[in-house]
């Protein structure tokens, strides 16, 4: 079948179908019709598909309304099916919170019936794999493990609470931390640089993002028992050896009796997301509204 994947991120859209690849990247938001027409002309380039899956940073109701997205404000209250229908009235379309769907394929490329994933980039998604199945059910709200809270002393979140691990852990709040160390603003690249160069300022940003994960993951361990955690998400595929950092401090929170769980990089690295919209559109009872 022609199935279309679609993981709508913070600053850019990405589309995969069979072994078509594309991208979008998102002008500044003004309306959402603009969104929506930006997205229609990109899908347009790979015809019809039979079925889509569409990862989501936002946060939805049951029904597919957007409850919140802080990087699209305007989105706010529209129902994701009510809008995609305009589009593709004949095709069925399933969403789901992108964290979500990236652990339902990081553990479908790993063979792992349980297993926790943590997505680093402009902000931190996340999801976890039960038995098998997507917890607590990809219909059912998604599993918002960015927002756990890791320090109650912490930085503002853009949810509005205080020490939620995305504030700590995210791409941007390690690169505020790595300004706040060096004086000034790097840019991307020179900071992805200067940790492959092992830069004090750099290493000790990156250090202390792996820190904050590395308690949301034993917490999240205690709860859910998994086989292993896996850290992807564009931010941390940059950064090599991310997940071995996270694995060491993990190791610092280890309980007697208690062995840490395994912390492994993604298995997709940062294309978890879009694999998880795939599987979405080859199974669209997970998602259906």
């Amino acid at each position: 079948m022609n199935h279309l994947g679609i993981d709508i991120g913070g600053t850019k859209v990405a589309f995969r179908s069979g072994e078509r690849s594309g991208e979008l990247r998102w002008a500044p938001f003004r309306d959402i019709r603009d969104d929506l027409a930006q997205l229609a002309a990109a899908v347009a380039e790979f015809g019809e598909p039979e079925a889509i899956g569409v990862a989501v940073p936002a946060t939805l109701d049951h029904t597919g309304t957007v409850l919140t997205w802080p990087n699209r404000p305007g989105w706010a209250g529209a129902n994701l099916y009510t809008l995609f229908d305009e589009i593709f009235p004949s095709v069925p379309v399933g969403f789901a919170d992108d964290g979500d769907l990236a652990a339902v394929a990081e553990a479908d490329a790993a063979g792992c019936a349980d297993l926790v994933y943590f997505g680093v980039g402009t902000g931190i998604g996340g999801g976890i794999v039960s038995g098998g199945r997507p917890w607590p059910g990809l219909a059912r709200g998604s599993c918002e493990l960015g927002h756990l809270v890791v320090d109650r002393n912490g930085p503002l979140c853009t949810c509005g609470r205080s020490g939620c691990v995305q504030a700590l852990a995210s791409g941007p709040a390690t690169l505020r931390r790595a300004a706040g160390i060096l004086g000034r603003e790097p840019e991307f690249a020179e900071f992805t640089q200067a940790y492959r160069d092992a830069a004090g300022w750099a290493l000790a940003a990156v250090q202390e993002t792996c820190a904050a994960l590395a308690t949301a993951a034993v917490g999240i361990a205690e709860l859910a028992h998994p086989d292993r955690v896996v850290i992807g998400g564009g931010f941390a595929a940059a950064l090599p050896g991310f997940a071995a950092e996270v694995a060491a401090q993990a190791k610092t929170l280890a309980r007697a009796g208690k062995p840490p769980v395994p912390i492994q990089p993604a298995n997709l690295g940062g294309l978890s997301s879009l694999h998880g919209a795939l599987l979405l559109a080859a199974n669209q009872h997970w998602g259906k509204h």
